[in-house]
């Protein structure tokens, strides 16, 4: 079965799908193994992960294609690939569907910010029409040789035109035939409870710790309505401090045992990776 026809599975399942975006290969292999059934693969870890640079629309679709061919043959669930804003006009945005595609990835995200792209939480964003983005997400909707491949149509109209102008926004895709819609960044727990009961397909919440959402647990967000819910940086997150604290570790006592009881032993190291499985 591929992971396309899987994802559709689970969103015909009753409940709320769990999710976290990795930001590397590894933490990908990790979270399948600890019981994650879908994940999503975000421009701001690949960037991070990749140059140590900041999501401002700095990566290319080659560059997110590889990242997704990787990381979809280390595992077997569904991966959803942010396909930013398609990177660029109407011929690019087709590519992108078919890059993403040939990688192995279950579906994908398109947004309407103008291109170049800034982090959905980051000041300073601008939209695109809602016109020029029906263009972009008809092309896309098109272009699928896989009719299960999931295609989440993104706005971010609620920082620049408000609520109800994001919210007709979503309604619009989704009349168009987005298969789920991610309203990104509404600022309080009555917006997210719009979003989930004003437009008539699965919605998508983006819990990033720190950012413009306030955070609601999984129980609660599907109370709402929701279908899926991602962590979307905290896995990049985690890892910065437990390596910087590795560091100062290394620094002030010239070793770094001191941790054991906070890292996997050699031996889990080795097993996760498969060391002993044959190839």
């Amino acid at each position: 079965m591929s992971t396309a026809r899987q994802l559709r599975n689970l969103l015909a399942q009753p409940g709320i799908i769990r999710s976290l975006a990795p930001h590397d290969v590894f933490s990908a292999v990790v979270m399948e193994q600890a019981g994650l059934p879908l994940l999503f693969l975000g421009g701001f870890g690949t960037s991070a992960s990749s140059y140590g640079l900041p999501d401002l629309g700095l990566l290319g679709l080659a560059e997110m294609a590889d990242a997704a061919r990787r990381m979809t043959a280390a595992v077997h669930i569904p991966v959803i690939v942010d396909g930013d804003t398609g990177y660029g006009g109407i011929p690019n945005v087709i590519r992108t569907v078919q890059e993403f595609e040939r990688a192995g990835a279950a579906g994908m995200l398109l947004e309407d910010q103008v291109f170049p792209k800034r982090c959905g939480h980051f000041a300073g964003k601008q939209v695109i029409p809602a016109g020029e983005m029906l263009l972009k997400l008809k092309a896309a909707l098109d272009a699928r040789r896989d009719p299960d491949f999931v295609i989440i149509a993104r706005t971010d109209a609620r920082a620049v035109e408000g609520l109800d102008a994001a919210i007709e926004r979503g309604q619009r895709y989704a009349e168009l035939g987005a298969d789920m819609v991610f309203v990104e960044a509404p600022r309080s727990a009555d917006e997210l409870a719009r979003i989930a009961r004003e437009i008539p397909v699965p919605q998508l919440a983006n819990m990033l710790v720190g950012g413009t959402t306030p955070i609601l647990s999984a129980d609660e967000l599907a109370e709402l309505g929701f279908k899926i819910v991602v962590s979307p940086v905290e896995s990049l997150a985690i890892a910065g401090a437990a390596v910087r604290q590795l560091a100062q570790a290394m620094l002030s006592q010239g070793r770094v045992d001191s941790l054991s009881d906070q890292m996997w032993s050699f031996a889990e190291l080795k097993q996760v990776l498969g060391v002993d499985k044959p190839t």
